[in-house]
């Protein structure tokens, strides 16, 4: 029945997420999903809204959570948008305001859903290598340029940007819209947001679903200035205008509010995430610097696919491309102490075996 779609549908080559299988015992190091549980005040909140108040639609323009965000980030709420997880949010950064003229750059090795929405789009794109040390060089974005975006840290590689090198590139582009998707930002890299007062057109995308355990709960934003907020919101409202329902509303408020329990959660996986490089390291594989909760890993000896397939035998699923430059490598989600040690363990054996 393909004959009843649209010559666009047939055009496109979808975002293939990590995949989800159902196997006893599964160590999930894959999707790069925090191992800790989200904030007890977070989940007491989603409780709280499932009562009869479901039958109403929520604030369309979640207004108590873009306030609370804005006082997080020292910002106005016109300056916030929110969506139903950073890949809706993205998406309607595509549509609003990354389509001119122009080429889009981003990196060759990067987020894949980048490609996706520049085809669904039509969105005429280039990329631009990183360097043989899998860095961002802002200095390679001089170029005729109709927006840039970038992922900070980059991912799969986890290598994060310099605040000092994100300032460079706006101000080597001041009059194109500069977006940075922050999704891994907690995990030890900078934040741009800084940046926001001094460059109009900088926009900071942002998530809930990794450094704050709540993929489940779907709810991402963005921040930048109130003329950014406000393209992105009239593509919003062409498209839902009630993406965010009330327990997500409730359960990331929550969450904001609940610093210590972040700050601890934080803590903890970069602790463990120095602990599963120093282990990764010692088994002879090379390791690029992480400021994520995973780390992208290649062994000079023993082919990327085959430590995968080694791995899946013993219930550990982690995630590799089949992609130039990054085939050798596997991108490995940092889990529990436990799951940490047990992937140590098993590579070990393979190794060895």
């Amino acid at each position: 029945m393909s004959h009843l779609w649209s010559d666009l549908t047939h055009t496109l080559s979808p975002y293939v997420p990590g995949e989800q299988p159902r196997i006893a015992g599964l160590i999930k190091l894959n999707t790069n999903e925090c191992p800790l549980p989200p904030s007890p005040k977070a989940l007491a909140a989603i409780a709280a809204e499932a009562a009869e108040t479901l039958r109403l639609y929520p604030d369309p323009e979640a207004t108590e959570l873009r306030q609370v965000l804005a006082a997080y980030h020292g910002l106005e709420a016109s300056q916030v948008f929110v969506g139903n997880g950073s890949d809706e949010v993205l998406a309607h950064a595509f549509a609003a305001l990354l389509k001119h003229d122009a080429p889009l750059l981003y990196p060759d090795i990067t987020y894949s859903f980048y490609p996706v929405y520049s085809r669904l789009y039509g969105i005429d794109a280039q990329t631009i290598p990183l360097d043989e040390a899998f860095n961002i060089r802002v200095a390679d974005y001089r170029r005729r340029a109709g927006a840039i975006i970038l992922p900070n840290p980059n991912a799969p590689t986890g290598v994060a940007l310099r605040l000092a090198d994100i300032e460079t590139l706006l101000a080597d582009h001041p009059d194109i819209p500069v977006v940075i998707d922050e999704a891994y930002v907690d995990f030890g890299a900078q934040t741009a947001t800084p940046l926001i007062a001094r460059h109009p057109n900088l926009l900071v995308v942002r998530t809930f679903s990794k450094s704050r355990a709540l993929a489940g709960l779907r709810v991402g934003y963005a921040l930048g200035h109130p003329s950014l907020i406000q393209a992105l919101t009239r593509v919003k409202d062409s498209f839902n205008s009630y993406p965010l329902g009330r327990p997500a509303q409730a359960g990331a408020i929550a969450s904001v509010q609940d610093e210590a329990y972040f700050q601890q959660t934080l803590a903890t996986l970069i602790a463990t995430r120095e602990r599963m490089v120093e282990g990764l390291t010692a088994l002879g594989f090379e390791t690029l610097p992480s400021s994520a909760n995973f780390v992208f890993i290649r062994h000079p000896d023993h082919s990327g696919a085959t430590l995968a397939a080694a791995l899946r035998e013993r219930a550990i699923l982690v995630r590799r491309w089949d992609a130039p430059r990054i085939g050798e490598h596997l991108r490995i989600t940092v889990g529990t102490e436990s799951q940490t040690d047990s992937l140590l363990s098993a590579l070990a054996e393979t190794l060895s075996g």
